[in-house]
């Protein structure tokens, strides 16, 4: 137990280490990251939903499809990535329609590939995206965090007792006050010229996505019987059960920025600016 606790506090603490440097970096290097998490999603997912044993031939197109978005991330060639991410998403759906394929494939195909889109979009090359994705994980943090002190301490209702026994509705509004605090807070320091109520309702909207993220994890893994989504990161088991309510968040902040950059004439570039009313 205590070797446990030590390995699950050293790949913590790297884990953190590489996440933040890369963050902070953003170009190259945080394009990276965000390919290299989104092809291990898909193979987690893959794993998961048994796609890899049942359905070679279909996770080999979903492989192909993945590779390809990552390297037009890699390549900063984010419109690349979403017209692949559509075109994979499509075959996935004619092996589903045609062959019998199970519906995850698809869901796991859009999963996967957004997620990483979805990353370095956000953070792009700029100060406003850096200071975006800090928002983001201070929201998701303290939602994490917060959600499961407070569900501890007050108790009460649950949740979603079918999917996850664990959480509590006071949890979940205790995360989402949190997070709202915790997203004002960056907004103030490190954006002085954001508008506030628009901060605080991303904030806001972001933590029941991530929240909603977490569940929909839960039930995944409930679904199909695992405890753990991988054993790659030692400790801690796989990326998926790390990232879940990022992975939602994500989805949502990259849809709420990109109506935002939209509606204010803005091209798809500066997004993380656009998450502050900027």
């Amino acid at each position: 137990m205590q070797q446990e606790l030590k390995l699950r506090i050293i790949s913590g603490i790297i884990l953190a280490i590489i996440v933040l440097a890369a963050t902070w970096y953003g170009g190259l290097a945080f394009q990276a990251l965000s390919a290299l998490i989104g092809l291990l999603i898909y193979y987690e997912w893959s794993t998961i939903t048994r796609l890899s044993v049942e359905q070679p031939v279909a996770n080999a197109a979903g492989w192909a499809g993945q590779g390809a978005i990552a390297l037009a991330i890699l390549l900063g060639r984010f419109d690349w990535a979403l017209g692949l991410l559509l075109a994979v998403f499509i075959v996935a759906i004619g092996f589903t329609l045609l062959r019998g394929v199970s519906r995850w494939f698809p869901a796991g195909v859009v999963y996967a590939g957004l997620t990483g889109i979805a990353l370095a979009e956000i953070r792009g090359v700029d100060t406003g995206g850096l200071h975006a994705m800090l928002f983001l994980f201070a929201v998701v943090w303290a939602t994490d965090i917060l959600a499961y002190f407070v569900g501890r301490a007050i108790g009460g209702p649950k949740l979603a007792p079918k999917i996850s026994p664990g959480k509590t509705q006071s949890g979940a509004m205790g995360g989402a006050v949190s997070a709202v605090i915790a997203g004002s807070l960056i907004a103030y320091f490190l954006v002085p010229e954001a508008d506030w109520l628009v901060a605080a309702a991303v904030a806001f909207i972001l933590s029941v996505c991530s929240q909603a993220g977490d569940l929909f994890e839960s039930f995944i893994k409930r679904r199909f019987g695992v405890k753990d989504s991988s054993r790659l990161i030692p400790g801690h088991g796989g990326v998926m059960d790390r990232v879940d309510g990022l992975i939602f968040a994500c989805f949502a902040a990259f849809l709420l920025a990109t109506c935002f950059s939209l509606t204010r004439g803005g091209t798809a570039a500066p997004l993380g600016a656009a998450l502050f009313g900027l």
